[in-house]
């Protein structure tokens, strides 16, 4: 078991800092094998710890959000963060909360938010092959062959030294389609139909992995 002073923990879970973590426990009731704790250094485990009734948050969070258009996969640049959408104190956790890879501003849908590293390192590796469902809205109707295109697995975008891999197309109406690709390269989906002649107007991930945002809301969230 073990075993980590109150102050360390609290303040790694988001919950205070550690200089404030004995006037927080002057106003919340931590209970540690159900006694009451109210010396900061004392060492405690996760395990058998709750805070004001309820268990201590998981000491590693991975949260699938469905994404609204508007925010940004970031901690610095300006503008509206998707961190502002999680409970405060998860913005306050270290290690910090950051996205496995990104998504546009404009682009809505699946996104996984983690503190594990390795997860992070796994999901985006380009080894990894990690299938990622996108349903594609388009300014022009769809010409016919991106789908033979597309899964050739010899489209090269500009700027790039190797082609694509193969990817999946679905039409769904004239102007809409569903595509699945297995990589992540900078805009891959919109510079894979502006390769064709096409431009992108609207961009949902629909699923990243075995993860998908169908029973969730714009802006919803959830432990996965």
């Amino acid at each position: 078991m073990s075993l980590k002073r109150v102050d360390a923990l609290l303040s790694n879970l988001g919950y205070t800092t550690r200089s404030q973590t004995k006037e927080f426990l002057t106003h919340s009731e931590l209970l540690y094998n159900n006694e009451k704790i109210t010396s900061s250094s004392q060492k405690i485990s996760h395990a058998h710890t709750t805070l004001d009734g309820e268990k201590l948050d998981p000491l590693s969070l991975t949260i699938l959000m469905h994404k609204p258009k508007g925010f940004i996969c970031s901690h610095s640049d300006a503008g509206r963060l998707i961190y502002e959408l999680l409970p405060s104190r998860w913005q306050r956790r270290n290690p910090k909360l950051s996205t496995v890879g990104r998504l546009d501003s404009d682009t809505t849908g699946a996104i996984i938010i983690t503190d594990d590293g390795l997860l992070i390192h796994r999901l985006s590796s380009p080894k990894t092959l990690t299938p990622k469902i996108y349903l594609v809205t388009l300014a022009d109707p769809l010409r016919g062959d991106e789908a033979t295109i597309f899964a050739s697995g010899d489209l090269l975008l500009r700027g790039e030294k190797a082609p694509l891999l193969p990817a999946k197309l679905s039409v769904l109406g004239t102007h809409t389609a569903e595509l699945e690709i297995v990589e992540g390269r900078y805009h891959q989906v919109k510079r894979m139909f502006a390769a064709l002649g096409n431009r992108v107007v609207a961009l949902h991930r629909q699923s990243f992995g075995a993860y998908s945002v169908a029973d969730l809301k714009v802006g919803e969230f959830k432990l996965i």
